[in-house]
């Protein structure tokens, strides 16, 4: 399995060829995925409660459909790729941190035991991690612009907010308890942001929907496809119950 989401493109290109018989035996001791921090990063918390689904799909520098920009403006978007790292690379989420970097030019770092970080990165285009995987292990054309690191001139770093990014929170505990939690935190979050984007709910809301359903909705053994399918459901209809009860 070859991945195409950048961040896990960046994070396979930088791991090394065994990785798969374990990380720490391959001598990595984490995974770095970075985030633009999305179009609040540096708006004030006590604003988040006006946000606007125009604001929210206002993506700094990727061109995505809307319930993935509002996604990537909550973070949920990175709590989800921490749960993608964890089956794609068998890890825990203690062992990701997730860094946010507003140039999009790193795309995922891997730290190794013997202080050694590696990093991918180019321009923010989807093309190359594509190209990537449609060529593996051989290299082709993308049509991607080389990177300019002289326009770019720098890069910034910062710890991501967990009181503006609750989101991110709520998907490592999720990954950590197990079972259908994490269907239960991506079923509750379609709602909720599908029910933002049509203005009835508010955007701070989507993170306490979130965690609403993670602490009503009983997790169960993830044991069969009729198993996720019956978990999706109760928390679509837990969520939809919710929100006509708060417009109440």
């Amino acid at each position: 399995m070859l991945p195409i989401d950048s961040e896990h493109n960046a994070l396979f290109q930088s791991l090394p060829a065994d990785y798969q018989q374990g990380l720490k035996q391959s001598g990595v001791t984490r995974l770095l995925i970075t985030a633009s921090g999305g179009p609040f990063r540096t708006t004030p918390i006590h604003e988040l409660d006006e946000i606007t689904p125009e604001e929210a799909c206002l993506h700094p520098n990727w061109d995505m459909g809307r319930k993935i920009s509002v996604d990537s403006a909550t973070m949920m978007n990175k709590g989800l790729e921490v749960i993608e790292a964890c089956w794609l690379y068998d890890t825990t989420p203690d062992a990701i941190q997730v860094v946010v970097h507003p140039q999009s030019v790193i795309h995922s770092l891997v730290e190794y035991s013997d202080g050694s970080v590696l990093a991918q990165l180019g321009n923010p285009d989807m093309r190359t991690p594509i190209a990537h995987a449609l060529a593996w292990p051989e290299r082709i054309s993308s049509g991607v612009l080389p990177l300019n690191l002289f326009d770019i001139s720098r890069l910034d770093f910062e710890e991501p907010d967990p009181a503006k990014f609750p989101c991110l929170r709520l998907a490592s505990e999720a990954m950590s308890a197990g079972g259908t939690s994490t269907v239960i935190l991506n079923a509750a979050n379609e709602v909720a942001v599908f029910e933002f984007l049509r203005r009835k709910i508010r955007f701070t809301e989507i993170a306490r929907i979130v965690e609403d359903a993670l602490a009503n909705i009983k997790s169960v053994d993830s044991d069969s496809i009729e198993t996720i399918l019956e978990a999706d459901k109760i928390t679509r209809d837990y969520v939809n119950h919710y929100i006509r009860e708060l417009a109440a």
